[in-house]
């Protein structure tokens, strides 16, 4: 029986697949989600639903659609993973929805089978698949390096100097490292390789560019397809670098607010409270390391993990961290921490249309813009047949964004005293892609500078 699973980047997908082989599943990924996937999902789920369900349901359908018409007996041969609710939010209920929809579809015997998120930070779930530690431990892993793959892509894309030598470095890149999880062999060798070829990418850093922050709804953030009007793509034809969430940041997150769960009931039985709490700490450290020990990997040229402590510190005077519902604070806190750290020139929160977690969230922004003094944010709503009203606003804020990129660029240029020849010059020994540039500014151009 093949596994099917989905929702993710395709870098992710990829690994996830390989991960999971030597544990003896034949795990498929779905098709990034389209809006035939969407027309789909609306057709069979109830009114009502938000774009994730609609999507995710609706891909779905689509393949098990196209088995059938193959003539595959697609009850027997294929299962359905999904995780379980991540809150109290309408997706929360699209396991439901699941079920309803293929019975409607006519596949009313079709498996789906769910994991709890936070459960399965720590305990182990039986069902027709076993979700051991084994088993989550393999797909962190994956998860991880999806996530560094991703981070780097997106650094070096916007300034590669042979259109497309990115992407074939990102192909190759993912062909080593699934390699190296099927086989089983050193995921540092393999990531040590990676960056090597990554040199081989030809970039001209010195193009000053901004830098846009995507944050919002978990689906509506991570797509690569419709579901987000395919916004990192398209940014980067637009003249900006995206700077997308790594998956770690929701894996963390909810460690976090499993910690904070424990500590609210601390009361009813103190020592196995304290025990819990030292468990997920333990974990939390592992993952955190694990991350830590693949980025250096690489160079330490991808961000590192933000901190949940700050995230929570960040946000709380807007959003109190215990509320839960999708993102939670996070939204938030991730809109102060970009802002702060330099991050970002332009953070854009997407989400789906009426996305209730959101909503709460987008109702603080505003006082967060003031208090911050210059941040430009900018939230967007997608329905999927919206794409011209949702970049439209993204530009008029994108605009703005360049402009301060350009004028952060000529600032770092008087303050470093460099000449226009002296960095044309530089430039042409420090077109390396691999090359790690220091953090003082936001635009990567001002931090090439540094370089110089």
């Amino acid at each position: 029986m093949k596994v099917l699973f989905g929702g993710l980047t395709q870098a992710h997908e990829t690994l996830i697949s390989a991960a999971v082989k030597p544990l003896g599943y034949e795990a498929l990924p779905l098709p990034t989600p389209d809006n035939e996937a969407l027309r789909i999902g609306k057709e069979f789920c109830n009114k009502g639903q938000c774009n994730p369900t609609y999507y995710t349901v609706g891909n779905l359908l689509k393949f098990l659609f196209k088995k059938r018409e193959e003539g595959l007996e697609v009850e027997r041969e294929f299962v359905f993973v999904t995780a379980g609710s991540c809150g109290p939010c309408r997706f929360g209920m699209y396991e439901a929805e699941y079920r309803r929809a293929l019975k409607e579809a006519g596949f009313p015997d079709f498996k789906v089978v769910t994991f709890e998120q936070a459960r399965a930070l720590t305990d182990e779930q039986e069902g027709p698949l076993r979700f051991d530690r084994r088993f989550f431990l393999s797909v962190i892993k994956a998860v991880f390096l999806g996530d560094l793959i991703n981070d780097l892509y997106y650094k070096v894309k916007p300034y590669e100097l042979k259109e497309g030598a990115t992407d074939l470095w990102k192909e190759r890149a993912l062909g080593l490292l699934a390699e190296a999880l099927e086989r089983g062999s050193s995921v540092l060798k393999a990531l040590r390789r990676v960056k090597r070829e990554l040199s081989a990418v030809r970039v001209n850093y010195f193009t000053p560019k901004p830098k846009v922050k995507i944050t919002g709804e978990f689906f509506a953030q991570t797509t690569e397809g419709d579901g987000n009007y395919r916004l990192a793509a398209w940014l980067i034809e637009e003249g900006a670098e995206p700077v997308v969430e790594p998956v770690a940041t929701w894996i963390d997150y909810l460690v976090f607010v499993r910690q904070l769960s424990v500590k609210e009931r601390a009361f009813k039985d103190r020592l196995k409270a304290v025990k819990e709490l030292l468990a997920l700490k333990a974990f939390g450290l592992y993952l955190r390391s694990l991350y830590e020990l693949y980025r250096r990997a690489l160079g330490g040229k991808p961000d590192p993990l933000k901190s949940q402590k700050k995230l929570a510190r960040y946000a709380e005077p807007y959003y109190d961290p215990r509320i839960a519902g999708g993102e939670g604070h996070m939204e938030v806190g991730k809109h102060v921490y970009a802002v702060k750290h330099k991050l970002a020139h332009l953070v854009v929160s997407v989400k789906p249309f009426g996305c209730m977690p959101s909503t709460q969230s987008d109702g603080v922004q505003a006082k967060v813009v003031e208090d911050l003094k210059g941040s430009l944010f900018v939230s967007v709503e997608t329905t999927g047949d919206a794409e011209a009203n949702a970049k439209s606003r993204v530009l008029m804020k994108l605009y703005e964004a360049k402009e301060l990129a350009r004028e952060e660029y000529e600032r770092a240029k008087r303050e470093l005293n460099l000449t226009d020849r002296r960095i044309e010059e530089a430039s042409k020994r420090l077109a390396r892609a691999d090359l790690s540039l220091p953090r003082r500014y936001a635009a990567t151009a001002a931090n090439a500078l540094l370089l110089v």
